[in-house]
């Protein structure tokens, strides 16, 4: 077998967890539950794999904010890797663009980087504030004892 076009199906977080979430919410419609061993083990990929998928920023994109991302960032000279990684993760430091773009220090300047910043932070939807943890958690505890 030979792979024809390796770049040709690249799927963002967001259109992963959509399409995860969408058919949970049809498997839930139609009653079907966990009939056969590969039905399990496809459960339990679809809910680790949304588990893991909602702590990323996906889980607040949209089609439209994706669409306008990857308008936005035709102005640079990125790969489709390059630009579908800079989706998922939304960098927030020039660190994190060039570990992202390849060879960033011969094909960027210093502009650019901060531009791809801007583009990136000023149209992705940032995470929510993390929310804080009830009194009880030992977390918590452990924070009120102070050092030992």
């Amino acid at each position: 077998m030979e792979v024809k076009d390796a770049n040709s199906a690249l799927l963002s977080n967001y259109e992963v967890f959509q399409l995860l979430t969408d058919l949970k919410e049809q498997r839930k419609e139609s009653g079907k539950n966990k009939h056969s061993s590969g039905q399990q083990n496809l459960n339990t990929i679809t809910y680790e794999t949304l588990k893991y998928i909602s702590k990323t920023p996906c889980r607040h994109q949209s089609p439209e904010i994706v669409r306008e991302f990857l308008t936005a960032m035709k102005s640079h000279n990125l790969t489709k890797a390059e630009k579908l990684k800079l989706l998922n993760h939304r960098p927030m430091t020039a660190v994190e663009i060039q570990l992202i773009v390849e060879e960033s220090e011969e094909r960027l300047t210093e502009e650019q980087i901060e531009a791809l910043l801007h583009t990136d932070t000023s149209i992705l939807p940032a995470d929510p504030e993390p929310e804080p943890e009830p009194e009880g958690t030992a977390a918590s505890a452990m924070e009120q004892e102070g050092p030992a």
